[in-house]
């Protein structure tokens, strides 16, 4: 792996870490200030928001401006805002609204920076390891489950300021990393000298291109859906946890789930994924509908100890090798603006996830679980009645909608083959150099 990709992965993973912990400290914070669970929820959609509203955006200006410079940007902004948190903390006058601010504007910038990282990445490893260098990036995305474990011994260590202090103190140094780490010219300014389109266009541009190159499309939809489907078990796996054990054995699930997602990035940066990528991809997919069903039998810490590590080990390979076919089949000076729609329309999927968990869980299917509900005669005897049940249902649901997902994907034929029929992005270029 290239030492340039190396040197700027760890010193992002590093803030990775530190920005995660900070987020979960604060959401702590909150929740202990107000006692509302809503309260809580809503930090959430302020850092998922912004992404799905300013990502097309943020992938134009990684196509017109510096990405190099556009992540430097980025960074000082987000340890601005970090920076105004501090500042109200140690005056005391740190309030729950400012806390949603900062997480809003945080992510804008956070938006922005993982826009030019993105689209930088085709240009800074070989096409051979793309797929590596993606199952790094999933490890970066994996460690944000540790943020628990160590944000509770950072808390005791050096309390809530200290913790932010850290987290400044990483922005820092990733951005004298990338201050001085050499980058070729194709990586941050791969589309100098073309004439920029104007910006209303401009912005719509990686919806119209995922339009006219519908195998694209189409893997894009896949990976909404499959973000719908897994992001509604996800949100619902502490409250399924919490329905019969306690807080500790939840800090201890969650830390073996992390344990999976992490080491199924690490496996994809080893191996680079499957050669015959959507293949590949779909039979993950298919995998971890199955694992998701099997959370629903039985209210067990061993079961969930056993499957939650395993399915969190799929979601890497799933969306680390969609990336991957999404860049290797989008030319360099285009990729910030399709990455941009790919990462609205994933995280919109996200959102919608969020806002219906709790109401289907709370309203719909944890009284028809009930002793005596609608279900209790049924699917009940499968999986038991009383609390958490219903929340046992959605993950049989949704684990069930991906085994489907899968093969129903497979049929669709631009999908199926566009790893063949759609060249790839250098390949493309040569073809149209040669033909001029």
């Amino acid at each position: 792996m290239p030492r340039t990709f190396l040197a700027i992965w760890s010193s992002q993973l590093l803030s990775i870490i530190t920005s995660s912990v900070t987020g979960f400290v604060l959401g702590v914070w909150v929740f202990q200030k107000t006692g509302s669970a809503t309260q809580f929820v809503t930090i959430t959609l302020c850092a998922v928001l912004p992404e799905v509203l300013f990502a097309p955006l943020a992938g134009s200006l990684a196509d017109r401006w510096d990405r190099r410079r556009m992540m430097l940007a980025a960074d000082l902004g987000a340890a601005l805002a970090t920076g105004a948190l501090a500042l109200l903390l140690t005056t005391g006058e740190l309030q729950v609204w400012h806390i949603y601010v900062v997480t809003a504007v945080s992510a804008v910038f956070g938006t922005a920076q993982m826009a030019a990282y993105h689209s930088m990445l085709p240009s800074l490893v070989p096409k051979e390891q793309l797929g590596r260098a993606n199952g790094l990036m999933q490890v970066a995305d994996a460690v944000r489950v540790a943020a628990p474990l160590l944000a509770g011994a950072l808390l005791v260590g050096v309390g809530l300021t200290g913790v932010v202090v850290i987290d400044l103190v990483t922005f820092l140094a990733s951005r004298i990393v990338l201050h001085l780490v050499p980058l070729p010219r194709e990586a941050t300014r791969p589309g100098e000298g073309r004439p920029a389109e104007p910006w209303l266009r401009d912005l719509a541009f990686g919806l119209r291109h995922l339009r006219t190159r519908r195998g694209l499309g189409w893997l894009v939809g896949l990976l909404a859906a499959y973000n719908l489907f897994f992001g509604m078990a996800g949100v619902l796996v502490q409250p399924l946890i919490l329905s019969f054990g306690s807080a500790a054995l939840l800090g201890a699930l969650m830390a073996a789930g992390g344990a999976g997602l992490f080491v199924g990035g690490l496996v994809l940066s080893a191996w680079g994924g499957p050669k015959q990528r959507v293949r590949g991809l779909l039979a993950f997919v298919a995998a971890g509908g199955v694992l998701l069903m099997l959370h629903s039998l039985s209210p067990s810490a061993l079961l969930i100890g056993l499957v939650a590590p395993a399915f969190l080990f799929t979601i890497p390979f799933v969306q680390g090798t969609g990336i991957t076919l999404i860049q290797l089949k989008t030319a360099p000076a285009e990729l910030g603006r399709v990455l941009g729609a790919v990462r609205m329309l994933t995280q919109a999927a996200t959102v919608l996830t969020y806002l219906a968990a709790g109401p289907l869980a709370d309203q719909v299917f944890e009284p028809m679980l009930a002793p005596g509900g609608a279900l209790a005669g049924s699917l009940g005897q499968l999986i038991g009645t009383g609390p958490g049940r219903g929340i046992a249902t959605i993950f049989l649901l949704t684990g069930a909608a991906l085994v489907v997902l899968a093969p129903l994907a497979y049929l669709q034929p631009r999908l199926r083959r566009v790893e063949t029929e759609l060249p790839d992005a250098e390949e493309s270029s040569d073809a149209a150099l040669s033909r001029s």
